[in-house]
């Protein structure tokens, strides 16, 4: 006869310990650090490790090296990965149970070496005097070959069908959550953020991005992955300071770079802060930029349910 904990589902096993479900209720907003972690758990720093060092062995946790400090390690949750482990956990226990597998983000096709025609902007050029730095049109085109995304009724959030096992959006708050990307530059990875979440969440939340030490321009590979793997146009857009935004409020501030993170400024409201380890692309191949363009894309669907699942606070 086999034993119960041989049939037992991986994810399970992993999950159900106390600790690590906690460690993975923290991971699932955030990256950390295993100090912080530490701190949020309350549990000493060699157990907190343990429980850490399984989570990546069964492969549901990453880590990076800081690129702030090569001392320090950020610890990753990979939802995708989860959403997999839950998809088929649930057959184990009877075939009527099993849920609908999620289908990962769609694969970049390689960039072209032919130019494409520009779509129409997506907009983010710098914002009037006295006008929110949000509040910047949405419209986008598919690039060629690419099919169009359907149109958003008035009112109707963005993708009402999502595909099997992707986090459904429901009905949009009373007031749109406001969220702030930031890298150092501003040139790559928060501008590729705030255009993917702008054109994802259908004009239902608004968005922004800035910079610690600005570049003159968008990095050209991000705005080339922008326009040719998602439809959208971002040449007018330019870097800002986080200065330029520091007096605004914002309900989520999500740092993108490990050293913009050591020097945010203080926000008005106590916005909610996250962070995505995610490495900087400057020196990267095209391939590399479509890789972060997807790992911040497949990370933003995961972040729209929490935008709109709940009322913004006033």
């Amino acid at each position: 006869m086999v034993s119960s904990l041989a049939t037992t589902p991986a994810f399970l096993r992993l999950a159900a310990h106390p600790l690590r479900w906690r460690l993975l209720s923290e991971l699932a907003m955030s990256d950390y650090r295993v100090r912080e972690l530490v701190e949020l758990a309350g549990e000493p720093q060699n157990l907190v490790s343990y429980h850490l060092r399984l989570l990546r062995d069964g492969g549901l946790v990453t880590s990076r090296r800081s690129t702030f400090d090569a001392r320090d390690t950020y610890y990753h949750l990979d939802l995708e990965r989860c959403a997999h482990a839950l998809a088929t956990t649930g057959a184990a226990l009877h075939p009527a149970l099993r849920l609908t597998s999620p289908t990962p983000p769609p694969q970049a096709i390689p960039l072209s070496t032919s130019p494409h025609p520009a779509s129409s902007h997506l907009a983010s050029p710098e914002p009037a005097p006295g006008q929110p730095v949000w509040s910047q049109p949405v419209s986008s085109q598919p690039a060629p070959g690419q099919l169009a995304s359907p149109q958003v009724a008035p009112g109707q959030l963005a993708s009402p069908h999502p595909a099997p096992g992707r986090p459904a959006l429901p009905q949009a708050p009373a007031r749109r959550a406001r969220v702030l990307f930031a890298c150092t530059g501003n040139s790559a990875r928060s501008p590729i953020a705030e255009a993917l979440l702008r054109h994802r969440a259908g004009g239902h939340v608004e968005t922004a991005s800035a910079g610690s030490h600005p570049r003159d321009r968008l990095h050209p590979g991000a705005v080339t992955v922008l326009r040719e793997h998602f439809g959208l146009d971002v040449r007018d857009r330019r870097p800002r300071h986080l200065d330029t935004v520091s007096g605004h409020r914002f309900d989520y501030v999500i740092s993108l770079c490990d050293k913009v993170r050591e020097v945010f400024p203080d926000f008005p409201g106590r916005p909610l802060r996250l962070h995505w380890s995610i490495p900087d692309p400057a020196s990267a191949d095209a391939a590399g930029l479509v890789r972060t363009a997807e790992e911040i894309d497949s990370r933003i669907h995961y972040l729209l349910p929490v935008l709109t699942s709940q009322e913004a606070p006033p």
